[in-house]
């Protein structure tokens, strides 16, 4: 799976078979379920889970709490948008499957 067809599978009523946890809190805070998506993630110990945890926290305009979840992400807030973010986020964690 990469960028393309992961962002297709928007169009459907389930996250592709093959996403991880990741992959899937991503796609449901793009087809707006962001209570799903923070759920599948905020229990999550690694950097990953948690830079998606600190984008979900921009997304819903706590900043405190983002920059919280990016230094345990070992990252910043970033300057692009938030769909900017959305698709590097999803890229990198793609590459790693």
């Amino acid at each position: 799976m990469n960028l393309t067809t992961f962002k297709a599978s928007l169009s459907g009523a389930t996250p592709p078979p093959a996403a991880n946890v990741y992959l899937q809190a991503l796609w449901h805070e793009a087809k707006g379920d962001w209570d799903k998506a923070h759920e599948l993630i905020q229990d999550l110990p690694d950097k990953n889970a948690a830079w998606i945890h600190a984008y979900l926290h921009r997304q819903e305009g706590d900043t405190w709490n983002a920059d919280y979840w990016y230094r345990r992400a070992g990252r910043k807030r970033p300057q692009q948008t938030l769909a900017e973010e959305w698709e590097s986020i999803a890229a990198a964690l793609l590459e790693e499957v």
